[in-house]
């Protein structure tokens, strides 16, 4: 309902900031990083929403950048995770080391968000792992191809392109490397290999 708000930020807490638009300060919840990213009070700023409503409650949520709102409505579809837990996570875990933990299966990533209990982590990959590849095709980027033989290949590459490398890029590097290796070995020596190239 409501894609973004922009107007001077006339308030901020931990987890609040509250932007006036129009005559209307709008009370955002937000994560932790969020509040530190927007700016300060009276500066103009715009956060990403997400309108929730429920029987005793209509809450707003605030962020500073689509990908970290597409992991919020990602965490919330979690069995047992509350956009409580959602900002807790998205505290402790930036878009891009969120999408990693996720497609790596590092449950125990989760585990040290206080709140967040083993089971639950591990429900968090459990249910995500495939959202979290798919989210590469609703961020308009090019769909994994098909490997034979890796699904710890097919995983790296789906969380590669997650953290905006091109098919190109991911699938040249991937080549190079044992595809027998876990997923999160995978994404970690690639992301060597491509800062290398980027900076080398």
């Amino acid at each position: 309902m409501i894609d973004h708000i922009r107007g001077r930020i006339c308030y901020k807490e931990l987890n609040l900031v509250v932007i006036e638009c129009g005559g209307v300060g709008y009370a955002c919840r937000t994560s932790i990083q969020t509040a530190g990213a927007v700016g300060r009070n009276d500066d103009e700023g715009m956060l990403y929403t997400r309108l929730t409503v429920r029987e005793d409650e209509i809450s707003l949520y605030g962020f500073a950048s689509r990908s970290e709102r597409a992991c919020f409505d990602q965490l919330t579809s979690v069995t047992g995770v509350g956009p409580k837990a959602a900002l807790a996570i998205l505290s402790d875990l930036t878009p891009d080391r969120f999408a990693l933990a996720v497609a790596g299966g590092d449950y125990k990533t989760f585990t040290k968000i206080k709140g967040i209990g083993t089971k639950t982590a591990q429900r968090i990959v459990l249910e995500l792992k495939d959202k979290v590849a798919k989210s590469v095709q609703a961020e308009g980027l090019p769909a994994a191809p098909a490997m034979t033989g890796s699904g710890s290949t097919e995983e790296a590459m789906a969380a590669l392109q997650v953290l905006g490398y091109s098919q190109g890029e991911v699938a040249g590097v991937l080549s190079t490397l044992d595809p027998a290796l876990p997923s999160s070995e995978l994404i970690r020596l690639s992301l060597q290999k491509l800062g290398k190239n980027m900076f080398g």
